[in-house]
């Protein structure tokens, strides 16, 4: 029997209504840090599949955590690119089967080193009602939510209109002029932002974490101070304020 999380959801007060019972397998302290939901299409373009990885990867950077609904497309993009120790994935079934079975060794990643959810107890199938709430779930949890491709009828459109009644502001990237059809009205409506300057959009959840390994294998690869300051930022400063490294001839040395 999947266990059930015997503690309240803070981000769940924003539900319509709180969920009697949320299952989980995995590592519950994922809760705890700051997250952001990542959706959009079953069937991206080569375009999406390349932003949704990058998006997600530059947050996770920063120990974001990605939170999805383990589909195919967008979704399973997602929790891959952020790493599977740092993404939480919210199921329309129950937590002893793994939807869909395209998926089932994400989820079993999932499982075993970041977090999995569910409002299902063991055996209920997903169905279309419960894929709706699934969605509800994941757009709650996010302190944003962004939504990399999404056409007139998608599903996603209902993630969006979930996050616009929460209040939480709602991100997409720009498409072409026949691509994403459904995100793009929105944009011309003005209820949803496109995201123009990656890095102006990354900034705001703050630096690339990193380990001190990381770190001095790349200080000791000799970069170049435009490099090192395009991948580290202010860190770099702090470390030449420290004495730690030395700024010569364009590139950075350790000390």
């Amino acid at each position: 029997m999947s266990s059930i999380i015997d503690f309240h959801i803070k981000e769940f007060n924003l539900l319509e209504k709180y969920p009697k019972d949320v299952f989980y397998k995995g590592d519950l302290s994922l809760l705890n840090k700051r997250k952001v939901s990542i959706v959009g299409s079953r069937r991206p373009n080569a375009y999406c599949v390349k932003y949704t990885n990058l998006i997600a990867n530059e947050l996770s950077k920063r120990d974001i955590v990605v939170v999805s609904g383990a589909a195919m497309g967008v979704d399973a993009i997602a929790h891959k690119a952020s790493s599977v120790n740092n993404t939480i994935a919210v199921v329309a079934n129950g937590l002893n089967i793994r939807y869909p079975a395209i998926n089932s060794k994400l989820i079993e990643d999932i499982e075993k080193k970041g977090l999995v959810l569910s409002t299902y107890s063991d055996d209920e199938m997903p169905r279309n009602y419960t894929f709706v709430q699934r969605n509800e779930l994941v757009v709650a949890l996010g302190e944003v939510l962004i939504v990399t491709q999404a056409d007139i009828n998608s599903g996603s459109l209902r993630s969006i209109e979930f996050a616009l009644k929460m209040n939480k502001k709602v991100y997409t990237l720009p498409h072409r002029l026949d691509e994403s059809l459904g995100t793009q009205k929105l944009v011309e409506e003005g209820l949803i932002e496109p995201i123009y300057d990656l890095n102006k959009f990354f900034d705001t959840f703050g630096e690339i974490k990193v380990t001190t390994s990381e770190l001095a294998a790349f200080i000791n690869s000799f970069p170049s101070y435009e490099e090192a300051v395009k991948k580290y930022k202010s860190k770099i400063f702090e470390l030449e304020l420290e004495g730690i490294i030395k700024i010569e001839n364009g590139f950075v040395r350790p000390l």
